[in-house]
């Protein structure tokens, strides 16, 4: 019983032979699948004119990436691009989530009921839309435009999920805050906050990737991210021949950013997890006190209390 889950019975053979038959039978479309996109992607295409043209394959719609100037105006101008938009709006929608979900969670109506409203308002309107609005009616550029819209929108739903995790909290933490002599500000920030903020990670780091993901809507609006310099300023340099080869590197551009991301936030949460030092593969991070924290700092202010009287 130690080593069976809770959710489900463990398999008889009969139960075993089937998941394998099915692993197996999954593993084979998924063959036949990448056989059959790599036999499209290598069979030769008839333009509307009649003429045979290469394969997508072709080294002919490949010899593009051995101009060093290429990768030189991908790299430096669109994954720069992308990643300079990414990470000051990341890190100012974080900081206005905080805000947001401190406003949303205040116990005065009057500052409770309008935040709700704008984020409301920020979470119901489309990226786009913000970036258009803010170019056109603030002329700002584009890439502030990019980068305000991502920090309103995001920053609206990091505020929500912290808000969330704030709410899911014990009541008893927030006790403690205040019978220490926190006043409820102090209390949401110190003892409250950096709990919610720990648990709510992995899902801010997911906003973040969309975040990141996001910024291709830049292209729209006239921001040299990595979609407008690979297919529309270099496919207009050099012809609608390499636009399969620059879409794919493309997709893996992106594909790394995510998944670097991706990564960064796995390895974060093992070392929010584990109070910050290192846990090894199969060992668990020890199991904390959520009371800790908050008997810590009561001691200390014991402590700081008790500290003129030993002095006189």
């Amino acid at each position: 019983m130690s080593g069976s889950s809770v959710l489900f019975d463990a398999q008889g053979p009969k139960g075993r032979r089937l998941s394998l038959i099915l692993s197996i039978v999954g593993l084979l479309l998924l063959a036949a699948g990448a056989a059959w996109v790599y036999s499209v992607l290598a069979a030769p295409r008839v333009a509307t004119s009649g003429v045979e043209l290469p394969s997508m394959l072709d080294a002919s719609r490949w010899d593009i990436f051995l101009d060093p100037r290429v990768w030189n105006r991908i790299i430096f101008v669109g994954v720069v691009g992308t990643l300079k938009a990414a990470a000051v709006a990341a890190v100012g929608a974080v900081l206005l989530g905080i805000v947001f979900s401190l406003l949303r969670s205040a116990e005065t109506a009057w500052i409770r009921i309008p935040t709700t409203v704008v984020l409301e308002f920020l979470r119901g309107m489309p990226v786009l839309l913000m970036m258009l609005f803010i170019l056109l009616a603030g002329s700002t550029g584009a890439y502030w435009a990019v980068v305000i819209a991502l920090i309103l929108y995001n920053g609206a739903l990091i505020g929500e999920a912290l808000r969330a995790g704030l709410t899911a909290l014990p009541r008893g933490q927030r006790e403690a805050g205040l019978s220490l002599g926190m006043r409820p500000l102090q209390s949401r920030l110190l003892v409250e906050f950096p709990q919610a903020f720990r648990q709510m990670l992995p899902i801010i780091v997911a906003q973040l990737v969309v975040l990141l993901k996001d910024t291709s809507l830049g292209y729209i609006v006239g921001y040299p991210e990595l979609i407008r310099v690979t297919m529309n300023n270099i496919a207009s340099a050099v012809g609608n021949r390499y636009l399969f080869s620059l879409f794919f590197v493309t997709l893996v551009l992106y594909l790394i950013m995510n998944l670097s991301l991706s990564w960064f936030a796995r390895w974060l949460s093992r070392r929010t997890a584990s109070g910050g030092g290192k846990v090894g593969r199969g060992r668990k991070a020890p199991a904390v006190d959520p009371n800790a924290e908050v008997m810590i700092l009561q001691g200390s202010v014991e402590a700081q209390m008790d500290g003129p009287d030993t002095e006189r």
